[in-house]
């Protein structure tokens, strides 16, 4: 076969994509250090996923004692590994408030004779002022054909919830956010009020997931969600008021009051200083948080939503990364952080993003661990790899070629794209960091039917998987550390929403 000059050029674009794939040329691979991998140890990360996941810290909810108690337990290792204090007035701690909105104990819920509590036999999605008097119609399963039947405007509207999630999907993101779309077109067309009732499926979740709604919901003071508006009620009740709440001729009768006040949170930041003189003054970023939903209603016998997958495993690999760190540090500095609130809608990260302890310009690249050590043992995600999440070529570069030479695992990419529905790129630490223009990615082994429940247990982990997803994690963390350019920044990024 004869070259041509389209041959010569088509060459050298492959030539280029394969360096691009790799991450390293030549150069660079000979200029970065040998890394320190062998310093993480399963056995290390078993000892501190079952410390920090065990029931000792009650499930560390985001602005209780049991949070801060397990914060301390953090700063307590990273003291004894050699890490330096990178918090606030020279502590390992940033303290923060969160401000929490819920239903008062004074709100008032009747269907006719029946007198429901809110937080027992009763739910109210969203806390907000609401006074509703108004008649209590039944609709069915809400079908065009069931709404056809019967006038709702001016009246309370009770339906059966049906539906069923797609088998990708977390059931309770599906259930909510179908109740909530719901509701707001039945409100659209004039009902007062609307009242879900679960059906067989959707009462295994009431009983399980209801727990949050007691909660209310949280922000940074002066966040979007603690503003208190009036809204018409949407109500969510057991299965076992079906045959009752179908009878004609009832009144629907809801007071609701909303009272906000504020709780202490913490971040826990340490550092190891970087070895190079120009260098050390920029910081490669881990970061995961350590909070989960603490002590709720008893599942199957259990009251402590341990939290092991979410965030146990990040917490064990960051403290891993910090200790190979700290006995053989980077060119770069390694900034460490544990993110508190973050089940509260990342308000640990949104608050250090904004109020950070070093020069923001400073950081240079977050790698977050999030939910590090279920599913298949070989496979992983990588967030912040494609677009429109894709903020650095180089950073998710990097993390690839750690992932080709090192752990080689079977990247899902679904999870990541624009139009998954669970908006996983979304929920977790690195957000705050990539809305500011700051290189961000994060490890993953994605969603499992234990999220968010009792369930989720240290004894559950593949420790040996969390073990390689914490390696890959310190790899292309330590490949960045070392590299002389610091990571790009796409240009013009812009997320969907």
């Amino acid at each position: 076969m004869k070259f041509t000059s389209a041959h010569t050029v088509r060459f050298l674009q492959l030539l280029f994509s394969l360096t691009l794939l790799t991450g390293l040329t030549y150069a660079q691979r000979s200029a970065i250090p040998a890394d320190n991998r062998a310093a993480i140890r399963e056995a290390d990360i078993k000892r501190d996923l079952f410390a920090i996941a065990g029931d000792h810290f009650r499930g560390r909810e985001a602005g209780t004692l049991d949070e801060l108690k397990a914060s301390v337990w953090i700063a307590e290792q990273m003291r004894a590994m050699g890490l330096e204090p990178a918090g606030d007035d020279g502590t390992y701690f940033q303290f923060f408030h969160i401000q929490r909105t819920r239903i008062t104990e004074t709100s008032r819920l009747s269907i006719g004779n029946h007198k429901l509590t809110h937080g027992q036999d009763a739910f109210i999605l969203a806390p907000a002022i609401a006074s509703v008097d108004a008649p209590l119609v039944f609709v069915g399963q809400g079908t065009p054909e069931d709404l056809a039947k019967v006038d709702i405007k001016g009246k309370a509207v009770a339906l059966e919830f049906s539906g069923t999630a797609p088998a990708e999907l977390s059931y309770r993101r599906f259930l909510f956010g179908t109740m909530t779309r719901r509701a707001n077109e039945l409100i659209k067309a004039g009902a007062l009020a609307v009242i879900w009732v679960s059906n067989k499926d959707a009462q295994f979740y009431f009983e399980r997931w209801t727990t949050g709604l007691e909660r209310g919901r949280y922000d940074l003071p002066g966040g979007p969600n603690t503003r208190v508006f009036s809204q018409a009620p949407t109500v969510w009740l057991p299965a076992d008021v079906l045959d009752w709440i179908k009878q004609p001729g009832q009144q629907f009768t809801n007071v609701v009051n909303v009272e906000s006040f504020n709780y202490p949170s913490v971040n826990i930041v340490g550092k190891i200083p970087g070895t190079d003189p120009k260098l050390k003054n920029e910081y490669v970023l881990f970061s995961t948080h350590q909070d989960h939903d603490g002590v709720r209603r008893a599942v199957a016998g259990d009251s402590i939503w341990n939290g092991a997958d979410d965030n146990g495993t990040g917490c064990a690999a960051v403290l891993a990364i910090g200790r190979a760190f700290a006995q053989k540090p980077a060119k770069r500095s390694a900034l460490i952080v544990f993110h508190g609130a973050e089940e509260r809608g990342l308000l640990g990260s949104r608050y250090y993003s904004a109020n950070p302890t070093v020069p923001r310009e400073s950081i240079v690249a977050v790698l977050n661990g999030e939910m590090m050590g279920r599913n298949a043992p070989d496979s992983a995600a990588l967030l912040g790899s494609q677009p429109p999440h894709l903020n650095s070529v180089a950073l998710v570069n990097s993390a690839l070629a750690a992932n080709q030479s090192l752990t080689k695992f079977k990247l899902d990419t679904l999870w990541d794209r624009a139009d998954h529905p669970e908006g996983w790129y979304f929920r977790s630490d690195h957000l705050p960091y990539a809305r500011l223009n700051i290189p961000a990615i994060c490890f993953t082994s994605l969603l499992h039917p234990d999220y968010h429940t009792p369930k989720d247990e240290p004894e559950r982990i593949n420790i040996q998987k969390l073990t390689n997803m914490t390696r890959w994690m310190y790899l292309t963390g330590w490949t960045v550390a070392n590299r002389a350019e610091r990571p790009d920044l796409v240009k013009d990024f812009k997320l969907e929403r």
